[in-house]
């Protein structure tokens, strides 16, 4: 059994964010039941749809990966119709999750309190690009405007370059990640006074959470922090280096992996008194970040992993997607699942990178075709098949 098996998710989200924090809850176990309009269903459903290298039976990457483990039911929330279908499956569910622009819901009339008089234990959490409060809540925003504004993307990139995104997009990952995080809050504090409550998640408030103890290292300086490229502003060795056949990465944190570093290599130039120490190490980081690439430059990544690991430093190589999906590590821990497709056929993608010692369980239903459940689900509010016809001729499913 799941860790939130029994708890029924509506998901109202589109795009990435919001349907990102939804994945990671059905794949917890919530039954996610995702409403879509009637016809062509959310936007995410078209994207790569029909680019043969990146879809599988008219499915593009995007929703088969954020999908799955979720059902599909067709509800026109702008008729009355089918607003008051919502507002019945409003009664049986736990959770709605949304990513819609602010003032979507109030004008949808599915905002917290609509929904807190249908249920009172009902948990909302809207996803946004500012947030629902502020001067600039109104805006829109995807991932690259949450990166630039956050922070973050200003000391990405190598010193003297442009700013550069991260190569994922964590604007909206960080966002739909901090949903999740705020759902299961709420639904800890229901356990606790019995009701509902909204859940306000930015995703330029994510970005700027990330900055972390960076943030305040500027507060305590008044430095405002530049790009560092791959190497760090403490640690040396902290850096990327060539290889013949590719690069690895140093983090040489403490002065006894430095230590180490040296009996494995043979520069004595760089064995110093000065540089046992960390002070010594930043003083001189041009010198040992040169000597050290040289070095690396004169045999492949796997000959240096194998010696960096054996003398116990801190080390890796940087993997490409095909190196790190076929990583032992990463397949050990079931990162990489099987995910049949409706039509036929499985897709391999991420797994759940959460693991629980009692109520986990890696298991993955297909991404659902549109309105695949839709009949189901009503039926389960005691809906007959005549009305649900009426309303499937009508457009309200």
């Amino acid at each position: 059994m799941k860790a939130l098996h029994g708890i029924r998710l509506l998901d109202l989200t589109h795009m990435l964010s919001g349907p990102y924090a939804g994945m990671m809850l059905a794949d917890l176990g919530a039954e996610t039941i995702k409403i879509e309009p009637p016809g062509q269903g959310e936007g995410t459903r078209r994207l790569l749809a029909d680019d043969p290298d990146n879809s599988l039976h008219g499915m593009g990457a995007y929703f088969l990966t954020l999908n799955r483990n979720k059902k599909s039911v067709t509800l026109n929330l702008k008729s009355e119709a089918g607003l008051a279908l919502f507002y019945e499956l409003v009664q049986t569910a736990d959770i709605v999750l949304d990513n819609f622009s602010a003032g979507v819901t109030e004008r949808l009339q599915i905002s917290h309190a609509h929904l807190a008089a249908v249920n009172p234990r009902i948990i909302t959490c809207t996803i946004t690009g500012f947030g629902e409060t502020g001067p600039d809540n109104r805006r829109p925003a995807f991932d690259m405007v949450a990166q630039a504004m956050g922070g973050g993307m200003s000391i990405t990139g190598q010193p003297g370059g442009p700013p550069t995104r991260a190569g994922i997009p964590i604007g909206d990952l960080g966002g739909g990640l901090m949903g999740v995080v705020g759902i299961l809050a709420a639904l800890v504090a229901r356990q606790q006074t019995g009701r509902g409550q909204h859940v306000d998640i930015s995703m330029l408030d994510a970005q700027v959470s990330l900055l972390n103890y960076m943030a305040t290292m500027y507060f305590l300086s008044g430095q405002i922090p530049d790009k560092l490229g791959n190497g760090h502003f403490v640690h040396v060795p902290y850096n990327t280096f060539p290889c013949q056949d590719g690069y690895i990465i140093l983090a040489v944190i403490t002065d006894n992996f430095w230590a180490n570093l040296m009996e494995m290599v043979d520069l004595p130039e760089l064995d110093t008194a000065e540089n046992r120490g960390q002070p010594g190490r930043w003083r001189n980081q041009a010198l040992i970040n040169q000597r050290l690439s040289d070095l690396f430059q004169t045999n492949s990544q796997a000959h240096w992993i194998e010696k960096l690991r054996a003398a116990r430093i801190p080390c890796a190589p940087v993997n490409n997607f095909a190196q790190t999906l076929a990583d032992p590590q990463i397949l050990a821990r079931q990162m990489v699942v099987d995910v049949a497709h409706a039509d036929g056929g499985c897709v391999r993608m991420p797994g759940n990178p959460i693991k629980l010692s009692e109520t986990h369980e890696e298991s993955y239903t297909p991404p659902p075709r549109l309105g695949e459940h839709t009949a189901e689900i009503l039926h389960s509010l005691g809906k007959s098949a005549a009305e649900i016809a009426e309303w499937r001729a009508e457009g309200v499913i």
